[in-house]
């Protein structure tokens, strides 16, 4: 194997890690900010939903997570439901998570929408 194979190999496999460990990042999360209304599994059914007059989005519907783009995700995540003309019971998390902790969040989102 030459060098220039070898260094793409190792490109590769840690572009991989880094995506494997942001999407553990966005999971914790998920789990911290996300769960109460969202539910553990993503399907909408958080401990909170029921009080809500609006139901969640599920998370792991596929047809309605493939319709958003990641930039939709981000900003809803960012500024709240208002941001994307849905619901303002979504709060904004701008003011409790980073750039990179929204990216994370984006990231399992994807993750959740296309597990079998």
């Amino acid at each position: 194997m030459s060098i220039r194979q070898l260094t793409t190999v190792v490109a590769l496999a840690g572009g991989l890690m880094a995506s494997a460990a942001a999407a553990t990042d966005g999971e914790s999360l998920y789990q911290a900010y996300c769960v109460q209304c969202h539910g553990s599994q993503g399907d909408g059914n958080g401990i909170n939903a029921a009080h809500l007059s609006v139901q969640p989005r599920s998370h792991i519907d596929r047809e309605e997570m493939s319709a958003r783009s990641d930039e939709e995700l981000y900003r809803v995540i960012a500024e709240g439901g208002a941001a994307i003309n849905k619901s303002v019971l979504m709060p904004p998390w701008s003011g409790n998570l980073d750039e990179t902790e929204i990216n994370a969040l984006v990231g399992y989102l994807r993750v959740l929408c296309c597990e079998e």
